[in-house]
């Protein structure tokens, strides 16, 4: 727990007080816009093209406060350093560099605005696969669900 409040606390600003958000169960969306992976066939990147995938967060009360970052906070299991974040007056800004298998890192963009509702934005990934560059952008939304979180 005290792991995951302090990555928050990392991403929040601290110039400015953050919109706290809704505690609970909270989906964020991510729908893949444009896929640029050498090697993969065609059919596959025009199949995943369009394609959604959900992820499910719990947010805590005391996450909750952090606002919006609560939700922007990468999962820990990928092992993403996160290099600069910005949020404030509605837009939010965020940056993460991340390991991968083979090859170097994965370079993340992420933009958006938010609201005490959730969030909507784009998030660009750029890396080397093992056939060469590659290129994935991918649109996010985020959206309260529940107001508490399953055991």
């Amino acid at each position: 727990m005290r792991k995951y409040l302090g990555l928050i606390l990392l991403v929040t600003p601290a110039a400015a007080p953050a919109q706290s958000i809704a505690p609970g169960r909270w989906d964020i969306v991510s729908t893949a816009v444009d896929l640029v992976i050498p090697g993969a066939p065609g059919f596959l990147l025009k199949m995943m093209k369009g394609r959604s995938k959900t992820e499910h967060k719990c947010v805590t009360p005391v996450s909750a406060e952090t606002g919006v970052a609560a939700l922007l906070v990468p999962d820990p299991k990928a092992q993403c350093r996160v290099d600069h974040v910005q949020i404030a007056g509605g837009r939010y800004a965020q940056t993460l560099t991340c390991p991968q298998k083979k090859g170097g890192p994965m370079q993340i963009t992420r933009a958006g605005t938010y609201t005490a509702n959730g969030f909507t934005g784009r998030l660009k990934m750029a890396g080397q696969a093992p056939k060469g560059p590659l290129a994935i952008t991918i649109d996010q939304s985020a959206s309260h669900v529940a107001g508490a979180c399953r055991k």
